[in-house]
């Protein structure tokens, strides 16, 4: 055979390697994209809690709730009253307010944070659970009525890795839930297992029923 055959016949060889490492490579690339895709679009850990009568009833709550969940530790809390005016809490001294004819009264109060605002015509919310406190401890108040309802529900939580991709998630295990009952009737667990597939954790039963 004529030596410039021989080269030819070397550089097919060496294109169909090179088209075969191509190839390995773009099946690797869409493998890698393919596994990444797994990962959970809604990917947000929370309690999902549902509003009921006392029949058990899903009911759609009117009033206008707010929650917060108490902190580890105390701050204090500033509040003015003047006669006929709304009476107003702050975290600072409002010298203004003085100037105007309200009185100051300085109260130590348990630290909190606000997890859902004013929150209207629901039948069910979310919240996310802490990470490292076994109880959370949360406080409802309602715009109808002047007095909070109290929910404490003792966790386990613990780390979880679906993908390395994905990175990791704290799931939750629900131990015990237990309320006051001014607006609430009771509470119940209907799903131990915290995590962010949105299914009903916990069940809240509101004094009454629904007509």
């Amino acid at each position: 055979m004529p030596p410039e055959h021989i080269g030819t016949h070397q550089f097919d060889i060496l294109d169909l390697k090179l088209k075969k490492i191509f190839s390995i490579l773009a099946t690797a690339a869409i493998m890698a994209a393919c596994s990444s895709n797994n990962c959970p679009l809604e990917n947000f850990v929370a309690c999902n809690y549902g509003f009921y009568d006392q029949e058990g009833k899903s009911v759609t709550i009117l009033d206008t709730v707010t929650v917060k969940t108490l902190l580890p530790g105390y701050k204090t809390v500033y509040t003015y009253r003047r006669l006929g005016y709304m009476t107003v809490t702050k975290e600072r001294i409002d010298s203004s307010m003085i100037k105007a004819g309200y009185t100051m009264k300085p109260e130590v109060v348990r630290r909190d944070t606000i997890l859902l605002n004013r929150l209207t015509k629901a039948s069910t919310f979310k919240l996310p659970m802490s990470y490292f406190n076994g109880e959370d401890t949360l406080v409802i108040s309602y715009s109808s009525i002047a007095l909070a309802d109290t929910i404490k529900v003792t966790h386990d939580s613990y780390p979880y890795v679906e993908l390395p991709e994905c990175g990791s998630y704290r799931f939750h295990y629900l131990r015990n839930v237990q309320s006051t009952d001014r607006h609430i009737d009771h509470v119940e667990i209907s799903n131990p297992k915290v995590n962010y597939d949105g299914n009903e954790n916990i069940k809240i039963y509101l004094n009454g029923t629904a007509e």
